[in-house]
């Protein structure tokens, strides 16, 4: 399975599966990082069903969710639709960013970087996000450490849920820093019988004394590792330079 069918199944369970998550307080970490104007334009990366992209519109700014699966990205639009929201939705390969105006400020939360795995598909990224930022703008983005893929290698999950139930085997390669996780969903039908599908993700680990000269070499003047809310996770804020 490609990594562009990788959410082909889960989309619609992710929101339900994701019920936990305080999305607010992991948006106001990332808000309090720097000093946006109501109205500016920002970028939701990865944006999957619109978690950040939706509660950004309702704080004022004008936003685009850009995320590679067309599953995900069908869902956020309708959300944003049921909830009135003006939001623009675009399907592309974060390494091939091209939005339509510039922007005050780039996010990518929740793993979206662990899916680039090698370090030509990282500076791909990240000159294209340099690209689409205005003077003085950020790129913040957060993944999982190599250390949390660590204390997951070898590890069965599980949940039973009364609409789905779902068992994720997880395989950590050393070598390559590379986690898979294998995951078999079990999704209860109208007539009682559950419906059986299966996707693979691959993510891979990145710590910052990889990611810093990648930022430097794609033009970011500034780029620094952040003390986060979460554990087992590297938040990154990297500055373009203000004009002279």
């Amino acid at each position: 399975m490609s990594q562009t069918d990788a959410y082909r199944g889960l989309a619609s369970l992710y929101d339900l599966l994701m019920d936990d998550v305080d999305y607010d307080a992991w948006l106001d970490f990332y808000l309090a990082q720097v000093r946006l104007p109501r109205g500016c334009r920002v970028a939701d990366l990865a944006c999957g069903t619109g978690a950040f992209a939706l509660r950004l519109a309702k704080r004022g700014f004008a936003v685009t969710g850009v995320d590679i699966s067309e599953q995900m990205l069908s869902l956020a639009q309708e959300k944003a639709r049921a909830q009135g929201l003006r939001v623009q939705f675009v399907r592309q390969d974060m390494e091939r960013l091209a939005l339509p105006r510039p922007v005050a400020c780039l996010l990518c939360g929740c793993d979206g970087l662990n899916y680039l795995w090698t370090r030509t598909q990282l500076l791909r990224f990240f000159r294209r996000a340099h690209a689409n930022l205005l003077p003085g703008g950020a790129l913040l983005f957060d993944l999982s450490t190599y250390e949390k893929f660590l204390s997951m290698d070898g590890q069965l999950y599980g949940e039973d849920r009364e609409e789905v139930s779902y068992l994720w085997f997880n395989a950590l390669n050393r070598e390559s820093r590379r986690l898979t996780m294998d995951l078999s969903f079990f999704v209860r039908q109208e007539d009682g019988r559950y419906r059986k599908f299966t996707e693979r993700h691959v993510q891979a680990a990145h710590d910052m004394d990889e990611l810093a000269p990648l930022l430097r070499e794609a033009g970011f003047a500034k780029a620094q590792a952040l003390e986060g809310p979460l554990p087992g996770r590297l938040y990154v804020r990297a500055l373009r330079e203000e004009e002279p």
